[in-house]
């Protein structure tokens, strides 16, 4: 039995993951704060689920001490939680921002951390970080997110250079936008062409399902969405004025 331990699995992206990779004969244990959701999910794809808020350092050492218990052997861990975070950093609510960075970058330090002597001793094994397009693109409006995102994507690639030789293969995957309840994409954009671009969940999720066992990589999904985050790169002074003339992509 092959072990995935999933964070953020009550919806979205998380939940899609959980029925891809049980289809595909893992067993998923379900990290989130909504137990009803979790349990409901659990029940359904025959996994386990235990509730978290991966922004908690010792509770997430408290869960994976559980889980570890039950499971030595973790062949596949997806840091996949994240919150949203649609302000920008000069009047942005500051407890807002502060959950931001403590769950969508530290939330995937911490897992990692806990779930690392389990992941070496079922090595070789998987990490996948689910990051964003936001992570090589900062915009103003979103600002606390992208440098959430930014910090995320440094971890990601830190890590898989680390771990590579530890037989942990970490792969980074940065989907564009994606319509899920945490972030309702199609409604908040103003511009037909981004709606029309908006991935689903389980677009993302067969691409992550497709990745692990692969050696460590780094995709952007599409992968057109590849080029705001060079551009970024290549002429940052462009691209930031560009930004600032442009003003808001959101309603």
């Amino acid at each position: 039995m092959q072990v995935a331990v999933i964070t953020g699995a009550s919806s979205g992206i998380g939940a899609a993951l959980a029925r891809e990779l049980a289809s595909g004969g893992w067993h998923c244990v379900l990290l989130a704060r909504r137990e009803e959701r979790l349990r409901t999910l659990a029940e359904e794809i025959g996994g386990e689920y235990e509730v978290c808020d991966v922004s908690d350092r010792a509770a997430v050492d408290d869960v994976a001490e559980r889980v570890c218990e039950g499971h030595p052997l973790v062949k596949l861990l997806i840091n996949n939680a994240g919150v949203p975070g649609r302000a920008n950093f000069l009047d942005g609510d500051p407890e807002r921002i502060e959950q931001v960075v403590r769950t969508n970058y530290l939330g995937g330090v911490w897992c990692l951390r806990a779930f690392l002597p389990a992941l070496e001793a079922a090595r070789p094994s998987d990490v996948v970080n689910v990051v964003s397009v936001a992570g090589s693109v900062a915009f103003p409006p979103s600002g606390p997110y992208s440098a959430s995102k930014h910090a995320q994507l440094a971890f990601s690639r830190a890590t898989s250079a680390s771990l590579r030789s530890r037989g942990v293969r970490v792969h980074t995957v940065n989907p564009g936008f994606v319509e899920t309840e945490g972030f309702p994409q199609r409604a908040v954009l103003r511009s037909s062409f981004f709606r029309r671009a908006v991935l689903d969940p389980e677009d993302v999720a067969r691409h992550i399902a497709g990745v692990v066992g692969r050696s460590p990589r780094e995709a952007t999904i599409p992968r057109w969405y590849r080029l705001p985050g060079v551009l970024q790169a290549v002429a940052p002074n462009v691209v930031s004025r560009l930004v600032a003339r442009r003003g808001s992509m959101y309603r």
